[in-house]
């Protein structure tokens, strides 16, 4: 075991113990498409390494697993579950609802979030955890309208209740959602979009105001911010990297430019200490709050690997952060 090096950080509101560092689960998830048929997986996948990734990354002191019942169609909850068997105590499981996908043909079949669905929903994410209870259940319909969200929150408070769900969160970067899902006494976290190209401010001040933590997507810019790609690099077909539009980091299909100059700007810094590229970016989103838990995704044990051990090297400094913000702005 090598959690010496692990760092934690609270759950919000809930008090729950996590490590600083989380894995994102989408990727492992394999195929499943959206309503147009394009795919939004991540390219092949194989199973039985995504489970030693899993368990590699709690040997270095991971515990904390962020999935959805999207992803895969499903099946990424069911590798997350296989991980888990006989472990299940050692570990926080985050899981969203909200997008519905035919675990058959992996199409997308739209939205719903009616209390009734949220609540087969939820029975569906225990039967593939293979477990009784979820520690953060998140809404997943990123621009559903806030003023519509009441009935939502409600619905997790109940749940919340009945002890099937310990938390819950909002999955978006849209500001008066958050505001509204902060009313709700187990509300503890935001899972939004944070990196070193972008971080909204309002919506930390806002996890700041509400003792609410939050769950960084996209700390590596999908890949950008790992250095491993240039300008010119191309994603398979099959890789949601080659067609994502709502990413400004990525342009036809390819890292935009702009961003791969912008990493080179500040590489030294981002590698100083002994971190690799990757393992510097994790640590600027760890310095820009103490409330962050970024999320990097996985598919071999050597990304999970060198993932988990950034936290060997915790937060970058506040000079070292004033010195990229200077550089970047």
């Amino acid at each position: 075991m090598n959690t010496t090096t692990a760092f934690y950080r609270t759950l919000g509101r809930s008090g729950i113990q996590v490590s600083a560092l989380g894995l994102g689960c989408w990727a492992i998830g394999g195929q499943f498409y959206n309503e147009q048929g394009q795919p939004l997986g991540w390219g092949d996948v194989n199973d039985d390494e995504s489970i030693r990734a899993i368990h590699c990354a709690m040997d270095w002191g991971i515990n904390f697993f962020d999935t959805a019942d999207a992803y895969g169609a499903g099946h990424s909850e069911e590798v997350l579950g296989q991980a888990l068997k006989g472990r299940r105590d050692q570990v926080v499981i985050a899981t969203k609802f909200g997008n519905v996908h035919d675990p058959a043909t992996k199409w997308a079949l739209g939205t719903d979030a009616r209390p009734e669905y949220i609540c087969r929903a939820l029975e569906d994410s225990l039967r593939r955890l293979g477990t009784d209870y979820v520690d953060l259940y998140q809404f997943h319909i990123w621009g559903y309208p806030p003023n519509e969200a009441v009935p939502v929150r409600e619905t997790l408070e109940a749940l919340t209740q009945e002890g099937k769900i310990r938390s819950y969160a909002w999955s978006t970067d849209v500001l008066e959602s958050m505001e509204v899902f902060a009313k709700g006494p187990h509300c503890t976290a935001v899972q939004n979009e944070l990196n070193l190209f972008r971080c909204d401010e309002a919506m930390l001040d806002l996890c700041e105001r509400e003792n609410l933590a939050a769950i960084n997507r996209s700390p590596l810019a999908m890949g950008v911010l790992t250095g491993k790609y240039s300008a010119s690099t191309s994603f398979a077909s099959n890789d949601v990297r080659s067609h994502v539009p709502w990413y400004f980091w990525f342009k036809d299909g390819k890292p935009a430019e702009e961003y791969v100059q912008r990493l080179d700007a500040v590489r030294d810094i981002l590698t100083s200490n002994g971190r690799m590229l990757a393992q510097g970016a994790l640590a600027w989103i760890w310095g820009r709050s103490e409330r962050t838990i970024p999320i990097p995704g996985f598919r071999t044990v050597q990304q999970a690997e060198e993932n988990a051990r950034a936290m060997e090297f915790g937060p970058l400094t506040p000079e070292q952060m004033q010195e990229i913000k200077m550089i970047l702005e």
